[in-house]
């Protein structure tokens, strides 16, 4: 029997966030595409934790178009696949609970929706 709890708040948002990024910065297929793009970590984890705290918890303080940072990245459903794989695991090493399956929910929206657009955007620009 797991003796994980529940995401709570935003202190469990940055456990998540963070352990999760020290996966994806070692990850042989995201972590060359991350260090490309991310030069300093620290403003993309405090944007992470108020996304995750406002997807979440409803709680104010993240705002932006989080598709358009991705819409150039060079992913494919590789990608995706590993990322939600690494989100899952970090979940369910930490969590357990009724919020953490709504987190595991809206992480799959999100790699279904960005990657579906990622590949609609590269089939128009043939």
């Amino acid at each position: 029997m797991s003796t994980n709890k529940d995401l709570a708040g935003f202190d469990d948002i940055k456990i998540l966030v963070d352990r999760f990024y020290d996966k994806v910065r070692k990850d042989d297929v995201l972590g060359p595409v991350f260090d490309a793009r991310i030069k300093d970590w620290q403003p993309h984890l405090n944007t992470m934790y108020n996304f995750w705290n406002m997807a979440l918890f409803g709680e104010k303080g993240y705002s932006g178009h989080p598709f358009s940072k991705h819409a150039d990245l060079p992913v494919d459903s590789t990608h995706f696949n590993r990322w939600l794989h690494l989100f899952m695991t970090t979940l369910n090493e930490n969590f357990e609970g009724p919020v953490a399956g709504e987190a595991m929910q809206k992480a799959g929206a999100v790699a279904r929706t960005f990657l579906s657009r990622i590949t609609q955007i590269r089939e128009t620009n043939r």
